[in-house]
């Protein structure tokens, strides 16, 4: 969502960066080039120019024009107010003194509000709690279906009534149902409309006074901009919001509605999610969010969904196997699907440092694409057992099968073989202590 944000932050600082000196002049021109950068990605004018403002008068100070490396403390100021902007720290999800812990979550139609809300039981039952669903959005009947399928999905109890209940009603026995069933909470998805509406919002508040939630969270579909914070101030005045959860956030929307939502609502974010898939909600990071915009990567949150999807054992094994110089396709494909549970590869690449520059290539960029990474499995998958632990078995004769098998052409089998040496040739230098480069490594993903 912010390759945009990123390249025009990265152009504007580049005209203070290198300088040995800095003049009161080069800033107030890297400063017009933010926030003409952040106007562009639908960030609200005022935030923008605020924002701008206030790195400007720290930026001047005596201690950064005077010091060694000034343009890298103009950087490391424009980080810091870019985390403030977005909160400056992370805010947990409140917890009741006892269980359960009341959740609501509402939102407009078509936000994700459902989906986030089974998501939100998946982060809770991963951190060991055990959490009740709610299906309190009777007036589309859809969303009862739809939340009873996602808690089979991910294996947790849905609470749901006659859709002639009354809303509020159903919120209120999954509260005691779920006091009874020993719950640590209870997520109660409430009804969405296309537009805000005063039957919508006297419908949440009557639900609030029988529940008497500890989290009321506002789904913001963050595609949508700057509309998205006018949502958000609109809820905010009627019911009272504790958090936001920002939806979409692997669109191609410009991302204003992340950097400005909660310098104007001041309700904090606490989740993102990126996809569709049935998976955890992300945990907001101001400061690793700021780093990603800045291009600095998250090795933080790599590492820890990481830890989530790699199995120890296997790790070890892969470590042993690249120490004696052994790692074969078999590990490769291995390897590789362990990476992509962990979400698409351009978002992985854009939590490494550096990284996110190479992306900018068209050939990486290609490679990294759905149908590119399924014929590099397929190509992998088409070959023996042995012709994977020993590719270089593999012949004229072998490619042309492999690549039949694969549905691809054998200057495709060639090319990854080729990558696949290069890739071997690194894991040696890598098990001897060395840090090499990572040419070609495209190639592995079709390119």
């Amino acid at each position: 969502m912010f390759e945009r944000l990123t390249d025009r932050l990265d152009t504007a600082l580049k005209k203070i960066t290198g300088r040995g000196k800095i003049r009161e002049a080069d800033i107030d021109e890297a400063m017009r080039e933010v926030r003409r950068a952040l106007l562009e990605a639908d960030v609200n004018f005022k935030v923008a120019r605020e924002f701008s403002s206030s790195v400007r008068e720290r930026a001047l100070g005596k201690e950064v024009l005077e010091s060694v490396s000034p343009a890298q403390q103009v950087v490391k100021i424009v980080q810091d107010e870019l985390t403030d902007l977005l909160g400056g720290d992370t805010v947990e999800l409140m917890r009741a003194d006892a269980d359960p812990t009341v959740i609501m979550v509402v939102g407009l139609q078509g936000s994700g509000k459902t989906t986030s809300a089974a998501k939100l039981a998946l982060h809770l039952k991963k951190s060991g709690g055990r959490p009740l669903l709610a299906a309190a959005d009777v007036k589309r009947p859809a969303a009862v279906a739809q939340l009873q399928t996602l808690g089979e999905q991910i294996e947790v109890l849905v609470h749901h009534e006659s859709l002639k209940s009354l809303p509020e009603h159903i919120a209120r026995n999954a509260v005691d149902k779920a006091k009874q069933g020993n719950h640590t909470a209870v997520i109660i998805d409430t009804a969405g409309r296309i537009q805000i509406d005063e039957e919508m919002m006297a419908e949440v508040e009557r639900m609030g006074k029988l529940t008497k939630p500890h989290e009321v969270l506002l789904v913001a579909d963050a595609m949508t901009g700057q509309e998205a914070v006018n949502v958000a101030t609109a809820f905010n005045e009627r019911v009272p919001l504790t958090g936001l959860i920002l939806t979409k956030m692997d669109g191609d929307a410009r991302g204003g509605a992340a950097l400005s939502i909660r310098a104007v609502t001041g309700v904090p974010v606490k989740f993102l999610t990126q996809s569709e898939k049935m998976d955890p909600l992300e945990v907001f990071h101001p400061d690793r969010l700021a780093s990603r915009i800045l291009g600095m990567g998250d090795v933080v949150t790599l590492v820890e969904q990481a830890q989530e999807v790699i199995d120890e054992e296997a790790a070890l094994r892969l470590e042993e196997k690249i120490r004696k110089a052994t790692f074969d396709l078999n590990d490769f494909l291995e390897q590789f699907n362990q990476i992509r549970k962990m979400g698409s590869l351009s978002q992985i690449m854009g939590m490494i440092p550096g990284m996110g520059k190479m992306m900018k290539d068209p050939g990486v960029q290609d490679a990294m694409t759905e149908k590119n990474i399924a014929r590099t499995e397929a190509i992998i998958l088409s070959m023996t057992p042995l012709e994977r632990s020993r590719p270089e078995l593999i012949d004229g004769s072998r490619r042309r099968r492999i690549a039949a098998g694969s549905g691809s052409e054998p200057s495709d089998v060639n090319q990854l073989l080729n990558q696949f040496k290069q890739m071997q040739k690194m894991m040696k230098m890598l098990s001897s202590g060395q840090m090499p480069n990572l040419p070609g490594m495209g190639g592995l993903f079709g390119r």
